[in-house]
């Protein structure tokens, strides 16, 4: 890959991967909820579905929305619900119990969510069609578009990961948690603006 196009790849993605969005809300919430361990698989698994994603995109996937635009509508009107379901979700969450450990999303549900992630989608086609290069260099520059996307979302998502992390320390009552929760449902629902803008 050439190298202004592998800078412009870079930041791309560590705008495309480190800006808000229903993934970094997930890691945030998780982070906070359940700690290091738990939201690590989490990350593992976003990063592995929307890896998949970008590789079937390079395969052909992506032009399926240019021949058939209901498809993308479908998306649209399938990843709203499904995020205004986990909006739902993430505000009746109840405060966490001390000694009782609990479970959110595993690292399948990660990878499988970014299938019904409109944003992941957006960021899979944009980075295929925007920085690959034609002919026998286009499975070199799109393996090189998947690795700068793997680092720099395995990057950011430990950010959003570790901001969750530190953010427990300031919920210390029921009432605050309520607020997090609600908080943080009220940002992942906020994230379907994006899909209709």
């Amino acid at each position: 890959m050439d190298l202004a196009l592998l800078g412009s790849a870079a930041g791309f993605a560590l705008a495309a991967c480190g800006t808000p969005g229903p993934n970094n809300m997930l890691l945030t919430s998780s982070g906070t909820r359940f700690g290091y361990g738990p939201t690590l698989k989490l990350l593992l698994g976003i990063m592995l579905g929307l890896q998949l994603l970008m590789l079937l995109t390079a395969l052909g996937l992506g032009q399926l929305f240019l021949l058939w635009p209901a498809l993308q509508w479908a998306l649209k009107i399938l990843g709203s619900g499904y995020l205004l379901w986990l909006a739902w979700k993430i505000g009746r969450a109840s405060p966490p119990v001390a000694g009782v450990s609990a479970s959110g999303m595993d690292w399948r549900q990660g990878a499988l969510f970014q299938f019904l992630n409109p944003k992941s989608w957006l960021m899979a086609v944009s980075a295929i069609s925007g920085f690959t290069l034609a002919g026998e260099q286009y499975w070199a520059s799109a393996i090189g578009v998947l690795a700068i996307f793997l680092l720099f979302g395995i990057i950011t998502g430990h950010v959003w990961a570790l901001f969750g992390i530190h953010l427990r320390r300031w919920l210390h009552t029921p009432q605050d948690w309520r607020r997090f929760n609600l908080v943080m449902a009220i940002l992942t629902a906020a994230s379907v603006l994006m899909i209709w803008r």
